[in-house]
């Protein structure tokens, strides 16, 4: 199937910030046709049929870019992440797990909305194993941590059930931030009928841009520019209850804003 020139872009992007297994990893995720075909009609159920937005191969790349960005300021902080912590990895190890995580959290959405993040984990573990294999060759066992770690990440992508690892409140951040006006955008347009959640679609479309940065007074810093206040919506119903339910909380500031207006600062 063509991608987009958009999916074209956040993929080279991926690539760019990668090398050694999370590289390889990227490479063989978006060639292969399983994926691809899950991610694509993801996309279907959840604009076509759902009328709901993006949940398709743009915003899975995108969380996956948004994951690599946080990961690799926490860890320029000196931060070690869990399976480094719990002497069962390396923070390689850490980034191929988020990685494929974030590369396939929404598979689920093929199936529908309801319990999807829970559906994503069940379709991803045969992917998950097949290649695994491929990306630990001779080592069995690190198969096995990094598959249950990814899944970890999957099933826990939505905030609504407790995850104890930091690679996995990676994923929930950076799907959070995925929240750009450009994410609710088709839906917008092919629907003119007023519909329940439209209010998720319309202050998503105020999100101008969300930045991941280096923080001041913490590691990590989200800032959100909007065009309008009813962005807040987003921000306090999407973004910041994935914040509270992600273990990478403390590290975090936040702040948000109308253009041309004083920033509110969530977390600092």
């Amino acid at each position: 199937m063509t991608k987009s020139p958009k999916e074209t872009g956040i993929e080279k992007r991926i690539l760019e910030k990668l090398h050694g297994k999370p590289l390889e990893l990227a490479k063989m995720i978006f060639t292969d046709p399983e994926i691809v075909h899950f991610q694509n009609y993801a996309n279907t159920v959840s604009i076509t049929r759902l009328n709901y937005n993006d949940h398709g191969p743009v915003h899975m790349k995108k969380v996956a870019y948004n994951s690599m960005k946080i990961m690799k300021i926490m860890h320029e902080h000196g931060f070690k992440f869990s399976l480094e912590k719990d002497g069962a990895g390396t923070f390689e190890d850490s980034m191929v797990a988020v990685l494929f995580a974030a590369l396939i959290h929404d598979i689920g959405m093929s199936i529908g909305r309801e319990n999807h993040e829970r559906n994503s984990a069940m379709l991803a573990n045969s992917i998950l194993t097949r290649i695994l294999a491929k990306i630990y060759p001779d080592e069995f066992e690190k198969q096995i941590i990094v598959r249950a770690l990814a899944l970890e990440c999957i099933s826990g992508h939505m905030g609504t059930v407790k995850i104890h690892s930091y690679e996995a409140g990676v994923v929930l951040i950076a799907d959070g931030c995925d929240m750009e006006k450009g994410r609710s955008r088709i839906p917008i347009m092919i629907n003119d009928e007023p519909k329940v959640g439209d209010i998720h679609q319309y202050s998503s479309a105020s999100i101008e841009k969300v930045n991941i940065l280096k923080g001041e007074n913490k590691p990590l810093l989200i800032n959100v520019e909007m065009s309008a206040s009813v962005g807040f919506f987003q921000i306090e119903e999407v973004l910041f209850k994935k914040i509270n339910a992600s273990t990478l909380k403390p590290f975090i500031e936040l702040s948000a804003g109308v253009t041309g207006k004083e920033t509110r600062k969530y977390l600092h």
